[in-house]
């Protein structure tokens, strides 16, 4: 899952808050806070340090949900085209 999706079921919507109050406390717009929920932007580095201190969490957990949710988006999609290298004799 998007960490915005995380974010929604497991803090928001438990601790009884509003986008709007949650925009808020976290000093962005109601927008932001929206297109975070709905996985049109992701979680940044910033917006994890936000995260962790409102909702009292570590800003690792942020950033590995969005380094999670970027990797298995990736694997959805046709492999790269690499060539692998190998050391010289």
């Amino acid at each position: 899952a998007h960490p915005g999706a995380i974010l929604l079921e497991m803090y928001i919507k438990p601790m009884k808050v509003t986008i709007t109050e949650a925009a808020d406390a976290l000093g962005v717009s109601r927008k932001h806070v929206s297109a975070i929920i709905n996985g049109r932007v992701p979680v940044t580095p910033d917006m994890a340090m936000r995260l962790a201190g409102v909702f009292g969490t570590e800003a690792e957990l942020w950033v590995n949900m969005q380094a999670q949710y970027d990797l298995w988006v990736v694997t959805q999609k046709a492999p790269p085209n690499v060539k692998p290298l190998r050391q010289a004799a």
